[in-house]
């Protein structure tokens, strides 16, 4: 599933790609004048990549990072 921005402003990851996330984890906060965002997974998985480096400017509906499904037996 990708991820995306919310809106435009400056992307900050908390998770690296190959990390396992559950559902409504914060993987990532966008920033645009003083309003922060944080941007939550709809549902567990693998994060497989991320789109930017931190402290990127987005624009808002770029993919942030793209989580894919867990391997049976993973945890």
């Amino acid at each position: 599933m990708n991820i995306c921005a919310p809106f435009a402003g400056i992307v900050r990851y908390h998770v690296a790609a190959g990390q396992a996330v559950e559902a409504g984890q914060v993987i990532a906060t966008v920033e645009a004048t003083k309003l922060e965002s944080p941007v939550a997974t709809p549902g567990p998985g693998v994060v497989t990549s991320l789109a930017h480096a931190d402290f990127d400017d987005v624009h808002g509906g770029d993919v942030l990072a793209v989580v894919g499904a867990l391997e049976a037996g993973a945890a």
